[in-house]
């Protein structure tokens, strides 16, 4: 099969093409013919080191596929050759077959296009985990989504709608924001020409917000956490901004204020069972036209390395996927 394989740490472009014998399953793994692989801001992480995981070289990158098994280890009962699925995998994604354990493994409802599938999952679960879970999200309260053009954060301006939150979505260009009203966001701001500070009291009415949805960071993350209400919670997602913050402690103390992290992946793999149910919830949305991923492109997978770059640059919009076959 060919693969994209990280052989040392690096800037994307230093990842390679090459031609690698089929992965085997193990007795609890499916293996998966790879129709479409998602392009997430960790894999652009992962091959610079940067990442939380740091596999051992050479390593395939990629976090989430979509695709047909075409082998079953002995003891996965729940799943057969044929089956079309997404899988998160944490690495291996962006090859043309990839092994799975069969609990991070979820079958496609009917007329689900593997692009949207493998542009669903991972950020879909982050943001589901993020507002239902650990923000507590509730009807009639008032979502601030930082970084809102991108992947997580179109996906918490729907998800936001859903809850019957109020959704304000926050960016760095009018592209982006003309995407999340697209998907729903009833206020938009343009950090990258205001403060965002201003913006938030000035579109809460001096209020402030009860939960603020960031995958950010950097110079982001105290101005987010000053425009909390009493009991506001700050969700910290991740780093785009390329700094993790340093946060006032005494900012939490003052407004009874929360910030509260995620890490759906190590909640998929904690808790299997709640995951599980999770993902029905959203593949049943997915199914009913309630959610809509936005690809903005495909790329071939010799092209994996300007797809990484146009992540590392926030120039995407939506979600990216890789298509091995082309």
């Amino acid at each position: 099969m060919k693969a994209i394989q990280c052989v040392e740490w690096g800037l994307p472009e230093r990842l390679a093409l090459v031609d690698l014998d089929l992965p085997e399953p193990g007795a609890r793994d499916v293996r998966v013919r790879v129709e479409a692989a998602g392009v997430n801001f960790p894999d652009a992480l992962i091959v610079q080191k940067k990442y939380q995981v740091q596999p051992p070289l050479p390593f395939i990158p990629g976090t989430e596929v979509a695709g047909t098994i075409d082998a079953v280890g002995a003891e996965v009962k729940h799943l057969k050759s044929g089956d079309r699925v997404a899988a998160i995998v944490g690495t291996g994604g962006f090859a043309q077959f990839v092994c799975a354990p069969s609990t991070l493994v979820a079958p496609l409802p009917d007329g689900i296009a593997s692009d949207t599938a493998a542009a669903f999952t991972l950020t879909y679960a982050t943001s589901h985990h993020a507002l239902f879970d650990r923000g507590s999200l509730k009807a009639g309260e008032t979502l601030a989504v930082l970084g809102a053009g991108g992947g997580v954060g179109l996906a918490a301006v729907e998800l936001g709608k859903i809850a019957g939150a109020t959704v304000i979505a926050a960016a760095s260009s009018d592209e982006k924001l003309a995407a999340a009203r697209e998907h729903g966001a009833d206020v938009s701001i343009n950090y990258g020409r205001v403060e965002l500070r201003d913006a938030l009291k000035e579109a809460t009415g001096g209020r402030g917000v009860d939960v603020i949805y960031d995958p950010v960071g950097g110079r982001y993350a105290e101005s987010a956490l000053r425009s909390l209400a009493w009991r506001g919670r700050l969700l910290v997602v991740g780093f785009a901004d390329g700094q993790i913050p340093q946060l006032p402690a005494n900012l939490l103390l003052i407004k009874g204020t929360s910030a509260v992290g995620v890490f759906w992946g190590e909640f998929a793999r904690r808790e299997p069972r709640e995951n599980a149910r999770m993902l029905g919830e959203l593949f049943a949305w997915l199914a009913q036209g309630k959610l809509k991923p936005h690809v903005s492109r495909a790329y071939p997978l010799r092209e994996t390395p300007q797809a990484l770059e146009a992540l590392l640059e926030r120039r995407a919009v939506g979600k990216l996927v890789i298509n091995p076959w082309s």
